[in-house]
């Protein structure tokens, strides 16, 4: 990466992904709106030979919005060795912010954008945050940890990424009691907001030293104080209720209804 280049991508390989969203315009006749990386590039843990989870949001040109029957609301590119590339119809975005989908939220705080229409973006985070559903997003992540921690956690051999995938919705779930806000998509963010044990705390960055030098399929011994604090965490979540949010969503018809008008006066 040049000295100069600020992006968390190597020019090399965003280069690439670039291109790859170039030809799903062209394909497809849309207009990619935001793109970003999820999965372990976006959470902060990647690995030497991590893939690359590209995400976007698309918009189709206006007329496609008044048909009878829906075109489909989802794109998908066959997933390789290291590009891993699909993306969300705007419409199908705001319907799925309706419902509090966490994954969505988390696309919209990624650390790693590759491209953005900065006035959409910003409106869009906007009513992300008026249409917020905690509740929601923390059935979730206790959902997802309570899952991975009983499929992954429970051998002497474990690999090291499994632990993050406990640990990362845990302290998400925890973010969502305490703070008004979304939590954020960096894991490291999360760590410093809600882990206060030194000890834990020293565990944990010892596994995302071990993780970001290891292969994706590498293991390491169960980690006994990571597996108490998870599991006291659990309990502690398993007790908790989360208030009731029941936002209006004329935001999103407001947002949906305006970049459609935006596209037309440009010829969309």
């Amino acid at each position: 990466m040049l000295l100069d280049d600020p992006h968390p991508i190597a020019p090399e390989i965003r280069a690439q992904v670039m291109a790859r969203l170039a030809a799903v315009e062209r394909q497809y006749g849309v207009r990619v709106l935001y793109a970003c990386e999820s999965g372990s590039r976006g959470w902060g843990f990647a690995s030497p030979d991590s893939d690359y989870d590209i995400r976007f949001i698309y918009l189709r040109p206006a007329r496609d919005y008044l048909r009878v029957w829906p075109l489909r609301d989802v794109i998908e590119e066959v997933p390789g060795p290291v590009f891993d590339v699909n993306g969300w119809d705007l419409r199908k975005v705001l319907q799925l912010l309706a419902k509090g989908n966490a994954t969505l939220v988390e696309w919209l705080s990624s650390p790693v954008v590759y491209r953005q229409d900065e006035a959409f973006v910003t409106h869009l985070r906007s009513a992300a945050a008026l249409v917020y559903r905690p509740q929601r997003g923390f059935h979730h992540y206790l959902h997802m940890a309570r899952g991975n921690y009983r499929v992954y956690l429970q051998g002497e051999q474990v690999r090291s990424k499994k632990y993050l995938y406990v640990l990362r919705p845990i302290l998400a779930a925890q973010w969502t009691m305490l703070k008004s806000d979304a939590p954020p998509m960096m894991f490291e963010s999360l760590v410093v907001a809600m882990v206060k044990d030194p000890l834990v705390l020293a565990d944990i960055h010892e596994l995302l030293r071990e993780k970001r030098a290891a292969q994706e399929q590498e293991v390491t011994p169960r980690k006994p104080r990571l597996n108490a604090f998870i599991e006291s965490s659990l309990d502690q979540l398993a007790n908790y209720a989360p208030p009731m949010h029941n936002p209006d969503f004329s935001v999103l018809d407001d947002l949906l209804c305006n970049t459609l008008l935006a596209s037309l006066n440009h010829g969309g």
